[in-house]
């Protein structure tokens, strides 16, 4: 049987960090849906659709990696994709509470589904798309820290600011 994780976020955008936590998942899963939440409080950066070009070009060379994005509960979501499984990075100590009570919510709200935890790799642990983006509206190079397509698109669209 398939094991399938989805790996929610809002992804603006996707770092080298959340591209760690998608390669060491796929040892655990025969699948990772990286999937867009639409439904979030944040005031995103780029469209749904521009994040979902930037994904499907980072992960163009994972065929186990599957993009798409969502709307509602994401264990209703989980579950509609056929996924047992939620998958998180954790980046420091602040991030584990959020995320431990989003992971009991889930539970809560179905319990056949769990949450799996990753650290991110030392290397990407101080990375966050709210950094990446603060760093590259005031012309920091963001080169390395994110996809070459994601540097791309931060250029165009400060440089239109």
């Amino acid at each position: 049987m398939e094991k399938t994780a989805v790996y929610p976020g809002s992804f603006d955008p996707v770092t080298n960090g959340h591209w760690d936590v998608v390669e060491r998942g796929l040892r655990l899963f025969d699948r990772i849906i990286v999937a867009i939440a639409t439904n979030g409080t944040k005031d995103p950066l780029f469209t749904i659709e521009e994040r979902l070009e930037m994904l499907n070009k980072t992960f163009e060379g994972l065929p186990r990696v599957e993009v798409d994005s969502f709307d509602g509960l994401l264990v209703d979501y989980v579950e509609k994709r056929g996924a047992g499984a939620i998958l998180r990075g954790l980046r420091a100590v602040s991030d584990f509470e959020h995320e431990f009570q989003m992971a009991l919510m889930n539970r809560k709200l179905n319990k056949n589904i769990q949450t799996v935890f990753l650290m991110t790799g030392l290397r990407w642990i101080y990375i966050s798309s709210s950094i990446i983006k603060e760093a590259a509206r005031f012309g920091g190079d963001t080169r390395g820290m994110v996809p070459d397509i994601v540097c791309e698109k931060l250029k165009q669209k400060f440089s239109k600011a």
